[in-house]
């Protein structure tokens, strides 16, 4: 089996060298290069082709976002999963929206962030859990929605919109006061609707379509 091959971005050494220690134990992956800046990260992308890259947002000359939109207009087929100290929403929805395909905090355990690199290898979107349970419980979502956003019912719309932010099926019906089996058949009814397959599909129409924008608490 071939193994998943990663780049690591991140100024900070001994971060890489921890890092690479990890991943490297892990029979199914290979760290290939290391860059301490933007500027290095998209280089060696361009020079090893790996198949995710590790980036930090703060790095200097340039910064993680920038590289992020280098690398996804130059490399789309590259996956790109942020590791970072920041954990405010808004550092969450910025590079989502520049082309992430997934976002951990650097204090996540290690079998977490493994866990977000196979997903990634996958075509998941990964979005770690902590990261969202600060995100506003109660919400009134936006009604102007462009596509196939207006044959959803308000519950299919919170329903997509819990999952695009990378909730499981249970963590989305405690909030929603679901049974897990009711979230599955809502999912699915949302993908036979919009004509989608897997959470990854959810997620780029939810970003695409404005789902993810910060919305107002209901009345």
């Amino acid at each position: 089996m071939a193994k998943t091959r990663l780049l690591i971005a991140d100024d900070h050494a001994v971060l890489r060298s921890g890092l690479k220690l990890l991943l490297n134990s892990e029979t199914d992956m290979e760290v290939i290069g290391e860059a301490s800046s933007g500027i290095e990260a998209v280089r060696l992308a361009s020079e090893l082709a790996p198949d995710i890259v590790l980036l930090d947002i703060s790095m200097p000359g340039l910064n993680g976002q920038a590289a992020l939109k280098i690398l996804k207009s130059e490399h789309p087929e590259i996956k790109v999963l942020v590791l970072s100290m920041h954990e405010d929403e808004s550092y969450v929805h910025e590079m989502l929206q520049a082309g992430a395909d997934g976002y951990v905090p650097k204090k996540a355990a290690d079998a977490e962030l493994l866990a977000a690199i196979r997903a990634t290898v996958k075509g998941e979107h990964f979005i770690h859990a902590s990261l969202t349970k600060n995100l506003i419980p109660e919400f009134r979502l936006k009604q102007d929605f462009h596509n196939g956003t207006k044959s959803l019912s308000q519950r299919e719309r919170e329903v997509l919109y819990l999952l695009a932010l990378g909730h499981t099926n249970q963590e989305t019906a405690e909030r929603l006061l679901l049974s897990a089996k009711t979230v599955e058949t809502y999912k699915q009814r949302i993908k036979d609707k919009l004509g989608i397959q897997g959470r990854s599909e959810l997620v780029r129409f939810a970003l695409q379509n404005g789902l993810l924008d910060k919305v107002e608490t209901a009345p």
